[in-house]
């Protein structure tokens, strides 16, 4: 797969809400979600990829076939990263990983409450609400497209550190300015 970072396009709101309708058909009762990632994020260049976090409120309600039959293929993947230093159960970055067969989407579907299903939101947020941390991030996933587009490896190699740092930023902003989950998207 190679790596092309593109410039923001109003398609990708658009395109979350068309997948949003297929991924709820599919979902566990009790299921809500939120467009994550760079994508869902105002003015951010981005891959042309469409992140979508479904929250569960456990992920043994998730019915794999039920996906498969909305058009998510089941990946492998079935932990998030996790940010070094931070000691953290097994459970709190489980997920369940689907892409899509269509339009490119990637579903992670996590539950409620996880550290890595705030951390999604949380990250979206402050970086919504901080356009120079924006910038930032979106200056150095741009040089690393452009310097190693064929290695999605070391890509994620150092884009994953490089939002543990902005999380850091994101945890004190949202202790001072009382954030709490976002209700669905």
């Amino acid at each position: 797969m190679r790596i092309e970072i593109e410039q923001p396009r109003q398609r990708w709101v658009e395109d979350f809400a068309a997948l949003k309708r297929a991924i709820m058909r599919a979902a566990p009762a009790g299921a809500y979600l939120h467009h994550i990632g760079s994508t869902a994020i105002p003015g951010l260049p981005a891959k042309d990829i469409i992140d979508i976090q479904l929250t569960v409120n456990d992920l043994a309600d998730v019915d794999a076939e039920a996906f498969e039959q909305a058009g998510f293929e089941r990946r492998p993947i079935v932990t998030d990263h996790g940010p070094p230093g931070v000691d953290l159960a097994e459970d709190e970055l489980r997920k369940a990983f689907y892409r899509s067969r269509g339009r490119p989407a990637n579903l992670h579907i996590r539950e409620r409450g996880r550290f890595n299903q705030r951390y999604s939101l949380l990250c979206r947020d402050f970086l919504r609400a901080h356009p120079t941390a924006a910038g930032a991030y979106a200056l150095i996933k741009q040089r690393l497209a452009q310097r190693f587009p064929e290695d999605i490896d070391f890509y994620y190699d150092i884009k994953d550190p490089v939002f543990d740092i902005i999380m850091d930023g994101a945890n004190e902003w949202a202790r001072l300015i009382g954030w709490s989950e976002p209700p669905s998207d």
